[in-house]
């Protein structure tokens, strides 16, 4: 398996966290099972070969590119094959930047790209599968998202919403809601409305899954830590709070996920 990762140039490095691509191959007859969990973060994803297959209905991978919102919980993918697929991961709340519909119209949900982008989403595509490198995708992406962040204007309501999810990042989710509405100057019912129409997730929601990535990340840079002591570092109530959380967005208990899978951020994680 190959894996390659690149930042964004700036404008786009506001609202784009990275670009990544994986090139597989699994054996003839055999079936490799990935468990997809909330990042906190929204995917652009290419299938350039054989696509996955969801294994919740809910999920489906139903066309050659696809737009994941925020997740609110977790999924499987069945890959077998040839896997080749180039990706977007967006900031927080940049896939907002480039759309014209609220982004909480894509929670929970893996959309058709063409589905958003009608007029230009088969010329993308074409111009992907004739791209022959890694670097070449991403020149081909950028140029196609720069043309549509042109189309957008920044807003003061950005502005604030922008602050509360640096607030957010910095104190690894702990902390309240009410106290991000007053960082907005907005009523919680306010800020609650507008932080779910741009970031596309309820604030709840989303703190929940950033304390959930600190507890992943924080146990990938410190494996020797107990259970006991990340569910404290990372503002769990207590043991039986975290393990609530984990079986609700990944599915596994800490112990199960921690030993069965990689503790690996995605959100908290610098190229």
């Amino acid at each position: 398996m190959s894996f390659q990762s690149a930042k964004p140039s700036w404008p786009l490095s506001l609202f784009i966290k990275q670009y990544w691509a994986i090139e597989n191959c699994v054996p003839t007859g055999q079936t490799h099972i990935q468990r997809i969990v909330p990042s906190g973060l929204t995917e652009l994803t290419f299938y350039l070969n054989d696509r996955p297959n969801s294994l919740d209905k809910g999920k489906d991978i139903s066309d050659n590119v696809i737009l994941s919102g925020h997740l609110k919980g977790y999924y499987d993918i069945a890959v077998s094959g040839k896997l080749s697929m180039f990706s977007v991961s967006f900031m927080p709340l940049g896939i907002y930047m480039f759309m014209n519909m609220p982004a909480d119209e894509l929670y929970d949900l893996n959309v058709p790209f063409r589905f958003i982008f009608p007029e230009i989403a088969n010329q993308l595509e074409d111009q992907l599968y004739e791209a022959d490198s890694f670097s070449e995708k991403v020149i081909v992406t950028e140029r196609f998202l720069k043309g549509l962040l042109n189309n957008r204007t920044k807003s003061y309501s950005l502005d604030r919403i922008t602050k509360s999810i640096d607030t957010i990042k910095e104190s690894k989710g702990l902390i309240e809601i009410n106290a991000l509405s007053d960082i907005t100057c907005l009523s919680r019912k306010q800020f609650e409305r507008l932080f779910s129409n741009i970031v596309g997730i309820s604030p709840k929601q989303y703190l929940k899954t950033i304390r959930f990535q600190w507890s992943l990340h924080y146990k990938h840079q410190h494996p020797a830590t107990p259970l006991t002591e990340i569910a404290y570092i990372s503002g769990y109530y207590d043991q039986a709070h975290m393990i609530n959380d984990f079986k609700s967005l990944s599915g596994m208990t800490p112990g199960q996920y921690f030993k069965d899978c990689d503790p690996f951020s995605d959100y908290f994680n610098s190229l």
